[in-house]
């Protein structure tokens, strides 16, 4: 169902932001801020319940107490509460778009999503009971509403709109409202949040420090320059007239005056639905899963380390080796990236002791050996004065549009496929300089493979580029599909440096060196 034209329009817009934000794109961050606005949510919620008096004749005098003669404290952290709350809401429905717009509800990635469609509805309930709270004009019409929402599903014995004649509601209305609001809901969100992100490893639920200040002092100028106020007290024999709807949480209410109960259910229904399958809408076709050989593993677990999948787990050495452990794939959650094969210091170039070169995890479809065997024939290839190898990502730029006399690109699955070795050995066997173009930065479609391929190269994230190797000659270069221009500027400015620095005769020690050297 997903169309190019929608991911290159998105591509271009996430691009602008770039130029923006830089670092601080919050594109890339919308899941983080999504977390970071609960945060602001639960804050201002429990200051705000601090003054709070749950009942028919309080509750309505409590909140103006607070937005009015409190404007300067709870009445900002009232609006706080609002402005966050939607500010949530939006985020996760960019975060669901930008997963679909660049097919990151597929294949590995699809429990995230199916887990993800009923959060949104999750936060959306919350934030009707919180506007229940208020007991004003919008709160009866929100609770009168659901009331008819509610009677049209068969699960509810009487009628619950009888609950809200006059002089039918009493405080225990708020009693149950409070507990929802306050405990029931937030609790399930919670247990819903870990499901979400249970296949996942190495989540992290903090964004830039920069981004989230940013985000909360924009917060604060929108709830002192628009403070969010009320309407009237309810009054249960008045018919609201004039409301100011929040559309972000009360945006299926307005079709009651159009539609029964029963044809909107149907619509929330099925759209739910729909969204729940989109990952099979078609079925993503995924490459054969990792397969561990061990023979040439010794159970390092840097592997079940850097899968950004949750796809490798440890267990205790099974095949007598010397070695504690031993690490197994489980294929339904391997996302076949070929980060794991990246981070085997197995995977070795030099290694001579075999003559095919064998690793302790290895992608069937595109082994090791066989990347071994492109980027000798791509070096042969090189003629010029400066020959530049450039290894890709099928995700990011497709690096062999940059083929010429000088330059070659190799496609990989994900940059941080690029075993470290593998740049040193280029270099030695007669490469000027190699050039890592992967997705863009601090976006791998893989999560995380430009980040370790980038820690590997400082000496951050075993295996690492050895000190001995000359930085200069390596260059990193994220970019996406439709970053030609970036790619070919940040490779013609690599090319004159090169072409500054001179022919280093291709490193300071033979390309065959010994096994395990490139290793220090």
């Amino acid at each position: 169902m997903q169309s190019a034209p929608i991911k290159r329009v998105y591509l271009a817009l996430e691009n602008w932001f770039n130029y923006s934000f830089g670092s601080w794109n919050p594109l890339y961050h919308l899941g983080t801020l999504t977390f970071f606005f609960f945060w602001v949510v639960l804050v201002s919620g429990i200051y705000l319940f601090l003054f709070f008096h749950g009942s028919l004749d309080g509750a309505y005098a409590s909140v103006e107490r607070m937005t009015h003669e409190q404007w300067y404290a709870a009445g900002v952290m009232r609006s706080l509460h609002r402005y966050a709350s939607d500010a949530a809401v939006g985020c996760i429905l960019l975060h669901m778009f930008r997963e679909f717009a660049l097919d990151r509800h597929h294949g590995a990635r699809w429990y995230s999503w199916f887990t993800g469609v009923p959060l949104l509805w999750m936060v959306v309930t919350l934030g009707i009971t919180g506007y229940w709270l208020v007991w004003d004009m919008l709160a009866q019409y929100i609770a009168i509403s659901s009331a008819h929402l509610m009677d049209a599903l068969p699960i509810f014995f009487g009628s619950m709109t009888r609950n809200f004649l006059e002089g039918a509601l009493s405080d225990r209305f708020f009693i149950l409202i409070e507990f929802l609001h306050l405990l029931g809901q937030p609790m399930l969100l919670v247990f819903a949040l870990w499901f979400h992100v249970r296949r996942l490893s190495n989540v992290n639920i903090n964004p830039p420090r920069g981004l989230a200040i940013g985000s909360l002092l924009a917060l604060l100028a929108l709830s002192i320059a628009k403070p969010a106020i009320s309407h009237g007290s309810a009054d249960l024999t008045v018919v609201p007239q004039m409301l100011n709807l929040d559309w972000f949480y009360l945006n299926i209410y307005p079709l009651l005056d159009y539609w029964s109960a029963g044809q909107i259910w149907m619509l929330t229904i099925g759209v739910t639905l729909l969204l729940m399958i989109l990952p099979w809408l078609p079925p993503k076709r995924v490459g054969a899963a990792a397969v561990v050989d061990l023979e040439n593993c010794d159970g390092c677990k840097q592997c079940f380390e850097d899968c950004p999948f949750d796809a490798i787990s440890v267990q205790a050495r099974t095949d007598g080796a010397p070695h504690e452990h031993e690490v197994i794939v489980d294929p339904a959650l391997c996302a076949a990236c070929g980060i794991c094969v990246g981070s085997c210091h197995s995977s070795n170039p030099f290694r001579k002791a075999q003559k095919e070169l064998k690793t302790g995890i290895d992608m069937p479809q595109l082994p090791i050996n066989e990347v071994r065997a492109m980027t000798d024939s791509a070096i042969a290839a090189l003629k010029g004065d400066v020959k530049v190898l450039v290894f890709g990502c099928e995700h990011g730029f497709n690096v062999t549009q940059l083929n010429s006399d000088d330059t070659v690109g190799l496609t990989l699955f994900c940059s941080g496929m690029v075993p470290p070795s593998f740049i040193e050995y280029a270099l030695r066997k007669g490469a000027d300089g190699v050039m890592i173009a992967g997705c863009r930065h601090a976006d791998c479609y893989f999560r995380f493979g430009n980040r370790w391929m980038e820690k590997r190269l400082e000496g951050e994230r075993d295996p690492v580029l050895r000190a001995k190797v000359d930085r200069q000659r390596i260059t990193v270069q994220g970019g996406a599909e439709t970053d030609r221009d970036v790619i070919e500027q940040a490779l013609n400015k690599f090319r004159q440096q090169l072409t500054k620095m001179g022919n280093p005769g291709h490193g300071t020690a033979n390309a065959n060196e010994p096994e395990g050297a490139s290793h220090a």
